[in-house]
């Protein structure tokens, strides 16, 4: 009896801990985490890196072994988390998560290493931001599965090396150029993200409107996913605004009175987000219009523009950028940003004369 009384404690202990058991249903209840895919079939996109990722992790099964340390790199919102619990799921193995800022001292790495238990998929987000001596202490943990652990103080100070169980690690950051190289070469797996494409965009709403219950055009779905940035993360959060639209809105609801995005629905929702069909929102705008305005097209520095939109560097260069570049609006040149042609021609504007005295493009 009393170790059936302990067993629902453990399970209370483990979800506060952060550790999902392979046998555990997520949480529906949590609307990000019941619009993640729990399998490779599931995860939309990202064709090559699956199709490497699924023999990787069969050949592992087949041996019995824990899978290669994994690497995931790419700009915020593209599945990184989702797919290292996606990698859990398939290893049938128990599946950590903690950030990199949260671990402040080396006991801090050396607790959790030693309370894992064996394959368990060990997940590290911002992996970048690891301070150097929790960095140094998961060098030996990655290839040796020991922890060198110093005991005593002084001249009776010695090293042990502490065992820990076969582990997977995946690190997970958007700042690749940040992560040092001695950390990366003990990857053997790594995963690039990429923006996804127009029909996995599609996809991925079909998929997240049928989980939402909802019914939705196939023209809104396109045009749905063609606002979305080429982010999974954007077009489920887009959809649910959407959906809060589509509840409200006399258009909304089909003739039998269940509800429906229709295109009309998307159109109008995506209008008062301020959020046009190529995916832009205001501050995206306004970041080429003052490139433009201001500093004639260009070059400007990264931390003036960060100041002219009241924006942090980080926030700039981490999420207002990559889909600019991305969508060829702007390029990093090395004395600074600016628009390019096609920036003009979205915009519908003409370019003045670099050394041109007169007023900003928008001035009448």
């Amino acid at each position: 009896m009393k170790d059936k009384q302990k067993k629902p404690d453990a399970k209370i202990n483990d979800e506060r801990a952060g550790i999902l058991h392979p046998e555990q249903p997520l949480d529906e209840d949590n609307r990000d985490t019941a619009l993640r895919p729990r399998s490779l079939a599931e995860f939309m996109g990202q064709a090559a890196m699956k199709e490497n990722l699924s023999v990787f992790i069969r050949a592992a099964k087949e041996r019995g072994e824990s899978l290669d340390h994994l690497f995931l790199t790419g700009p915020p919102g593209l599945g990184k988390t989702t797919l290292a619990q996606v990698v859990a799921h398939e290893l049938r193995a128990d599946f950590r998560v903690t950030s990199a800022p949260a671990l402040e001292k080396p006991k801090d790495l050396a607790g959790l290493l030693t309370t894992l238990t064996e394959k368990t998929v060990f997940f590290i987000d911002e992996i970048h931001r690891l301070k150097p001596a929790i960095e140094e202490m998961l060098y030996i943990a990655m290839e040796d599965y020991e922890l060198d652990w110093i005991i005593g103080q002084g001249p009776s100070a010695r090293s042990i090396r502490i065992p820990i169980q076969p582990f997977t690690l995946v690190g997970a950051t958007t700042k690749a150029g940040n992560v040092s190289s001695p950390l990366i070469s003990r990857f053997g797996i790594t995963c690039r993200f990429s923006f996804y494409e127009q029909a996995d965009m599609e996809a991925i709403v079909r998929r997240s409107a049928g989980i939402l219950n909802i019914a939705i055009e196939s023209d809104a779905a396109a045009l749905l996913a063609r606002s979305a940035r080429g982010t999974p993360r954007v077009v489920n959060r887009l959809l649910r605004r959407v959906r809060d639209f589509a509840q409200v809105l006399p258009a909304g609801t089909a003739a039998g009175g269940s509800q429906l995005i229709t295109t009309e629905i998307v159109a109008e929702s995506l209008s008062r987000l301020e959020i046009d069909s190529l995916g832009l929102e205001k501050y995206d705008r306004e970041i080429l219009k003052l490139i433009i305005n201001r500093y004639g097209g260009g070059p400007v520095g990264a931390e003036t523009l960060a100041i002219s939109i009241g924006e942090s560097v980080d926030t700039l260069e981490d999420y207002y950028e990559p889909y600019l570049i991305q969508a060829g609006l702007i390029q990093r040149t090395p004395r600074g940003r600016m628009v390019t042609a096609l920036a003009y021609e979205y915009l519908g504007v003409k370019p003045l004369n670099p050394r041109s005295e007169a007023g900003g493009l928008f001035a009448d």
